[in-house]
């Protein structure tokens, strides 16, 4: 087995466990036992307990925007479709690990380089690609929009994960897809007034 391969097998180990039960509060070492592996292996394949943590972030992000690619983000029903996988029980450890890199991110925590970068531009990507070429949007609109569509996804997966109030997140997720509606509001094309003032 190469060092590729070998690193590719943890990594995917050690994602398995994030989404089986989460891995954010496991020491380096009770990690490496959970998956069969010692924490001097984990500590030469990714630097550390963040870079581990980072790494299985980054693969689930991966994923998670195979599914937007696929199911697409540019009606109510495919955003409806992907509001109900993402905010499914089952991946809020995962989440919840997110989050927590992203904070250890914005205070510079070694481990976390890249992890900025990478946690908005590519979801944006991913969604204006698809308003540009399904809704027909220009690039500097749906790029606009698919930044919002990220931002609102992400608060709203937040309050999820705070407040555990699935119901009531959901509907706020409904309101917001109201206002996203062609013709309800439009936010992109601002009168002349108000782009003078």
């Amino acid at each position: 087995m190469t060092t590729s391969q070998a690193r590719e097998r943890l990594l995917a180990a050690a994602v398995e466990q994030a989404m089986r039960g989460g891995i954010a509060d496991m020491s380096l070492r009770e990690l490496a036992a959970a998956i069969g592996t010692s924490h001097r292996m984990l500590i030469y394949h990714f630097g550390s307990r963040e870079g581990l943590l980072a790494a299985v972030a980054r693969t689930v992000e991966e994923a998670q925007r195979a599914t937007v690619s696929e199911w697409g983000y540019t009606t109510a029903a495919s955003a409806r479709r992907l509001w109900q996988h993402f905010s499914d029980p089952r991946l809020w450890p995962a989440e919840r690990l997110f989050f927590e890199l992203y904070a250890h991110a914005l205070l510079g925590r070694p481990g976390t380089e890249g992890f900025l970068e990478n946690a908005i531009e590519p979801w944006v990507t991913v969604i204006a690609g698809a308003l540009a070429r399904e809704a027909g949007l220009d690039d500097k609109t749906a790029r606009a929009e698919a930044r919002l569509a990220v931002a609102v996804t992400r608060g709203l997966l937040l309050d999820l994960l705070a407040s555990g109030d699935r119901e009531s997140v959901t509907e706020a997720f409904e309101c917001y897809l109201r206002r996203a509606e062609p013709g309800a509001v439009e936010f992109s094309q601002p009168d002349k007034e108000v782009r003078d003032e």
